[in-house]
């Protein structure tokens, strides 16, 4: 298992747009920031925990994250995802 491979395609200081590419079984540790994060499923299948709630995505799927929520993902099958999130994450750059 590897951590995915993060990609900033765009920001500004109110907005940040980043491409995560996943192999099968990686996993973005459970986590949580200041940022409302929106996240669009660009290829593969995901199991995703927001809190205490858990879910499956695929393809042309999307949600948003909470400001504060907890939250991570396990990766069912290779793909990438795409986040965007207000403000931008600095800790990215």
């Amino acid at each position: 298992m590897t951590d995915p491979i993060r990609t900033v395609l765009a920001h500004a200081p109110e907005l940040m747009v980043v491409r995560f590419a996943f192999k099968a079984g990686d996993s973005g540790a459970l986590h949580s920031h200041p940022h409302v994060q929106s996240t669009y499923v660009r290829s593969g299948r995901y199991r995703f925990t927001i809190d205490d709630r858990a879910f499956e995505v695929g393809p042309g799927d999307a949600f948003v994250i909470p400001s504060g929520a907890t939250h991570g993902c396990l990766c069912l099958e290779e793909g990438e995802l795409i986040d965007s999130f207000t403000p931008r994450r600095d800790d990215f750059l």
